[in-house]
């Protein structure tokens, strides 16, 4: 298993890297009209419960035929499907690092129209792969997470390891850095974001990390519990006022 993720993880150097211009964060937006209209059909009750989800290409559906596939439009579905009025907004920038990350994140998580109940943040691939110090992926996801608890709003982080091929020390430094800070902001905690995933061929496409379709729904399966348990208490319902 380690020398498939090593071999996959390297491969994103090639194929995940790349950076592209940051779009603007897909606000509702994150299923095409007819997926949208599929997920509207489902018995999705209560409030609308606003998720941002930040993250790299993991989350911006790189290699994906649209958008509907990506993971934040198939947890938006599978958590309506649920019962809970999720509308999950996709904020994925493929290659970003977790410093890209930093600089962007409060300023996507303040300019939301609707101030989001939960934000899910994945990063650190990308700074594994160009062998950022693991003191300075560390930092930066402190520093998200700041921004997070300054503005109010819960946090799913999701975590990454590194190859080992990149050395016991290395590892040693930057596994520990999602379950430390998890704990220390009262964060819930995805202990590797492609679990499941990464060691399975058929989940995967033909670069060996990004997730196919299914690798998505397997994704989504092994994270929604997460998800939807870090979801506050919605609002109880407004009582009728005393005519």
């Amino acid at each position: 298993m380690y020398r498939f993720v090593s071999a996959a993880l390297a491969a994103l150097l090639v194929t995940g890297c790349s950076k592209s211009p940051a779009p603007p964060p897909l606000d509702g937006q994150t299923t095409t009209p007819a997926a949208a209209s599929a997920a509207d059909a489902m018995p999705a009750m209560g409030p609308e419960r606003r998720i941002l989800a930040v993250g790299d290409s993991l989350f911006a559906g790189y290699g994906l035929e649209s958008q509907a596939q990506s993971y934040p439009a198939t947890l938006e579905k599978a958590l309506r499907a649920r019962g809970i009025n999720a509308r999950v907004t996709n904020a994925g920038v493929s290659g970003d690092t977790s410093g890209a990350g930093a600089e962007r994140f409060a300023f996507v998580l303040a300019n939301q129209p609707v101030k989001p109940e939960l934000v899910i943040i994945e990063f650190g691939g990308n700074d594994v792969l160009r062998g950022l110090p693991p003191e300075q992926t560390r930092a930066n996801l402190k520093r998200m997470l700041g921004a997070a608890r300054k503005a109010g709003v819960p946090v799913v982080l999701m975590g990454m390891i590194a190859p080992p091929n990149l050395g016991a020390d290395f590892k040693a430094k930057f596994e520990p850095i999602y379950p430390e800070l998890a704990k220390e902001y009262e964060a819930k905690l995805v202990p590797f974001v492609l679990a499941g995933v990464i060691d399975q061929p058929g989940l995967v496409q033909a670069d060996r990390i990004h997730p196919n379709p299914r690798g998505v729904e397997t994704m989504v399966a092994r994270t929604i519990d997460t998800v939807a348990g870090a979801l506050p208490p919605p609002p109880p319902p407004a009582s009728p006022s005393a005519g």
